[in-house]
């Protein structure tokens, strides 16, 4: 596919839905927009579908034309402008669902991570094997050759996790994920022993909700919180297996903090969730 004929990112869409958001909070038109700031209401809203490429300076000029103050959250809209660039999911469009691509964009770009599992194990944390068994049990089945673009697709994402500069990762991990069995006792038994010895990292914190606790938030749904450079452009992917999709409301965020600050609140220290891993493993 062509640069021109690439889809928005997620990243892309994002910036546009924030300059409608302040539009629309400034009580102005498309049409009075494209008008003061000299351009055409279809423009206006080719920007706001985040299918027009927006300059950092024309972000500058909009926010300033709705009344927006708030420097460090339009810093930050202006770090997600410019031209449609390739990332390396992209080798993976056509191939898989563009919410997998978007995930794969929002970790990249994510400063920070928090993800709280009920009965699988954090996608970022899973080991080869592991996930190849959980693709393998999908309904409807898939076939091979796509069984393996996802579990590539998976290791792959898992970059952000290593090298010199890698993404901060909070898991909480409700004790049922560790006893699950994905795969048998040998691959089950390395991926307990891959979470502990990952929780074990300077910039990973792995802990563990354990039975008996009497509560576990939004316990039906797997959920990724990826913080970005303020708040405001923070995102959630809640999955199920009957839905993904991301939030970006900001009371929803609001709520969703919440939710891990609760997660954190009851789960063990790091010390303990390790203890509990590996006795787990040691019962396999």
């Amino acid at each position: 596919m062509p640069p021109s004929k690439l889809p928005p990112t997620i990243r892309q869409r994002r910036l546009g839905t924030e300059l409608r958001r302040l539009r629309e909070l400034a009580e102005m038109s498309a049409t009075e927009a494209g008008r003061l700031h000299g351009a055409t209401q279809s423009r206006i809203s080719n920007i706001e579908s985040g299918g027009y490429p927006v300059s950092a300076d024309r972000v500058r000029t909009l926010a300033r034309l709705y009344g927006c103050s708030d420097e460090p959250f339009i810093d930050a809209l202006t770090a997600m402008t410019g031209g449609r660039t390739r990332g390396w999911w992209d080798e993976y469009r056509g191939i898989l669902p563009e919410p997998s691509l978007d995930l794969g964009e929002l970790e990249h770009h994510a400063r920070r991570v928090r993800i709280a599992t009920a009965i699988h194990m954090p996608g970022l944390l899973q080991t080869t094997e592991h996930a190849r068994a959980l693709f393998r049990d999908v309904v409807p089945s898939l076939d091979p050759p796509t069984i393996e673009h996802q579990v590539s697709f998976r290791i792959k994402r898992q970059a952000v996790i290593y090298g010199e500069r890698p993404t901060p990762v909070t898991a909480i991990v409700h004790e049922a994920a560790l006893r699950m069995g994905f795969g048998g006792p040998k691959v089950a038994r390395a991926q307990l022993e891959h979470l502990a010895e990952m929780g074990e990292r300077e910039h990973i914190t792995v802990r563990v909700v354990p039975f008996g606790t009497g509560s576990y938030p939004s316990s039906g749904s797997g959920i990724d919180y990826f913080e970005a450079e303020v708040p405001k452009l923070d995102t959630v992917q809640l999955d199920t297996d009957i839905y993904s999709g991301f939030i970006e409301a900001q009371p929803q965020l609001i709520r969703y903090r919440a939710v891990f600050d609760r997660l954190e609140g009851i789960a063990l220290a790091p010390a303990e969730s390790r203890d509990l891993i590996q006795h787990v493993a040691q019962t396999l």
